[in-house]
């Protein structure tokens, strides 16, 4: 039995289980900058005029460079059809500045400004996970201690003679005027003009975790914070997730419950930002948000970032919940899985911005249901105990076909000796998986395009292997004296190298299955009865272990012929189910076009997905085993 597989093909599968498709980005370096200065302005425009006078010459004349230098920033942004109104908000900006106007006015046109710059041009908003404070306070003692002062007053021993002196961030009025985004900004670019460099050379999670330590200084007391966080769901709706936590600033919190209630919140918050985190809300909020970013972009003219964007609102909103509600309302999955390709697809035609926009309020309609179907209130215990046994059972089959036609294939053989390649790498993949579950819970944070990823880059080369298996079992099936085959011939076909082949083959199939499931387990452990859970494991591990055995022991009575015409068959299938599922995959992670294909239903237990790239690859898959299944079949019968 020699299959063409090599090692370089299972390093290519692992290599691939956890990158991250590559995205096309516009140059936003100048719209960064150009927003860290309106920022900079919205806040410290008060110190250089009052009353219509100068009140610091030096303050006064860095606002009109600035000014200057935010039109010059904007011009050199990527042409876009909103770029020239962004030109003219600038030039409104200057003027104001130039007669100086009162601090209310030019600050509310900076933060208009800002606002309408990050529609057309978005940019980063939040860290991909909660910032870790600890490694924020070391960055912080390493790095702007010596000029900033330990208690963030700016009064370091290396602040003397800097002017303009060093940020005071433990100054409550400015820093109500400031956001973590605007924090993070100044630390990633730094600030012309002035002593404070950039640190972009700091990973971006370190940069966020440096911003929100700093964000702390002004808001250390945090009683009542917690609280209140807790007990009212108004707040939490507020501040749904972590990016509208790093763009919202105290003032404007204050305006909403109350100066009273926001210093302690605000203190609460940014001590501990995980808090914006937790629950189906987060997610789904910011998939709306990622939603409403994407159509912005698009209407500004920036189609690429427009992709990356709906993208995003799959990949990084929804795909965290959607293992919850494919078990509870899995014909709502597909509808939001269909209209996200849709949408993806409408951008990707350049389709017009009313078209875009219909489809973008229809999938954040499908949001808003899956909202209600993922609350609280309807995680049952029938519901959870349900869900963990379909999934398991449904994950589970696809593997247990392949490796109990690989078992069945070496006892008919009498090749017992190989057997335990077989059962070591479906054993292998279950300790994989257990690796993995332990590794996205304590030590990384497994997106959703590395989820589908994995799913899709295994699903082809399982496929791919799956068509060689196929095929040569088909040509046995054919072949005249078996019996004397098996015992001449199958010592030396059955190698040391292929019984490797097969520990890889039980290997890829079983860990590409456990993958997803054990993903889709964590996220249900966090919204249903853990027992449940559990007992809806066991039934599925139950069922599978029977059906199992029954395969196993209807095979023994099939005469060999039969039974590799039936395995070979069976394998057919499955290559085809495995290339649809796979591109699929590819398709969500956004590595891969989607284009729809009118009037195919989608059947998803046999991979089947309404898309022209799937069709395409499936008919070639079937196309390759039918011509294998003649050929192999003609050349028997020649052989006869």
């Amino acid at each position: 039995m020699r299959l063409p597989v090599s090692l370089a093909t299972f390093v290519l599968f692992v290599a691939c289980c956890f990158s991250a498709p590559a995205s096309v980005r516009a140059d936003t370096a100048p719209a960064q900058t150009a927003w860290r200065l309106l920022d900079y302005i919205s806040v410290d425009y008060g110190g250089a005029v009052a009353d219509g006078r100068v009140v610091s010459a030096s303050e006064y004349a860095e606002m009109v460079e600035f000014g200057e230098r935010i039109r010059t920033y904007i011009i050199a942004l990527p042409p876009t059809p909103g770029q020239p109104s962004l030109v003219k908000h600038a030039e409104t900006l200057q003027a104001a500045i130039g007669r100086k106007a009162p601090a209310s006015e030019v600050a509310g046109l900076a933060k208009a400004l800002a606002s309408d710059l990050l529609a057309a041009y978005p940019i980063p908003l939040a860290p991909s996970k909660a910032p870790d404070l600890a490694h924020g306070a070391a960055l912080y003692q390493q790095q702007c201690v010596g000029c900033h002062g330990a208690t963030g007053a700016g009064d370091g021993q290396d602040a003397k003679g800097l002017t303009p002196p060093p940020t005071a961030f433990n100054n409550e009025g400015r820093a109500r005027q400031r956001s973590i985004f605007g924090l993070y900004q100044v630390i990633d670019q730094g600030l012309d003009g002035t002593a404070m460099p950039s640190f972009a050379h700091l990973s971006s999670d370190d940069r966020w975790a440096l911003a929100f330590f700093v964000g702390r200084f002004a808001y250390s007391d945090a009683r009542g914070g917690e609280q209140l966080w807790h007990s009212d769901p108004g707040v939490r709706q507020l501040i749904p997730n972590l990016q509208a936590l790093t763009q919202l600033t105290p003032a404007v919190l204050a305006q909403a419950i109350g100066d009273e209630k926001a210093p302690a919140l605000t203190a609460f918050l940014r001590q501990h930002p995980e808090a914006t985190m937790s629950g189906v809300g987060g997610t789904m909020s910011l998939a709306r948000h990622r939603l409403a970013e994407s159509v912005s972009a698009y209407v500004a003219g920036n189609r690429p970032k427009a992709i990356e964007l709906a993208l995003s609102a799959y990949l990084d909103g929804f795909e965290p919940v959607e293992p919850v509600l494919k078990a509870r309302d899995s014909a709502l999955m597909v509808r939001i899985e269909a209209a996200m390709g849709e949408l993806r697809a409408a951008i990707s035609k350049n389709e017009s911005a009313e078209t875009v926009r219909e489809r973008a309020e229809r999938l954040s309609a499908l949001f808003d249901a899956a909202e209600r179907a993922l609350s609280p209130q309807e995680a049952s215990i029938g519901s959870s105990f349900a869900g963990a046994f379909t999934i398991l059972l449904r994950e589970g089959l696809e593997a247990l076909l392949v490796v109990v036609a690989m078992i069945a294939f070496l006892r008919k053989a009498e090749r017992a000796d190989v057997l335990p390649y077989v059962h070591g790498g479906w054993i292998a993949a279950l300790a994989a998986g257990g690796m993995t579950w332990g590794a996205a819970t304590y030590l990384i944070s497994i997106s959703g395009a590395s989820r589908e990823l994995t799913e899709g880059f295994g699903s082809l080369i399982a496929a791919v292997v799956l068509v060689s298996v196929g095929l040569w079992m088909h040509g046995k099936a054919q072949a005249d004296a078996w019996q004397r085959y098996v015992h001449e011939k199958l010592s030396h076909a059955l190698s040391r190298k292929s019984a490797w082949f097969l520990f890889l083959l039980a290997f890829v199939v079983v860990y590409r299955e456990v993958f997803e499931t054990v993903l889709f387990y964590a996220a249900m452990w966090s919204q249903g009865s853990g027992l449940a859970i559990l007992a809806g494991a066991a039934a599925g591990a139950v069922t599978l272990a029977g059906i199992a055995w029954a395969l196993l022991r209807y095979s023994r009575r099939l005469p060999i012929a039969r039974f590799f015409s039936l395995s070979s068959m069976l394998i057919a299938i499955l290559a085809v189910i495995l290339a649809g599922k796979g591109i699929a995959a590819l398709q969500e992670a956004g590595l891969l076009d989607i284009q729809p294909l009118r009037g195919l239903p989608r059947v998803e237990m046999l991979g089947i997905y309404p898309t022209w790239q799937g069709a395409l690859v499936q008919s070639f898959v079937l196309i390759v085993m039918l011509a294998g299944f003649w050929y192999t079949g003609r050349s028997a019968a020649v052989r006869q």
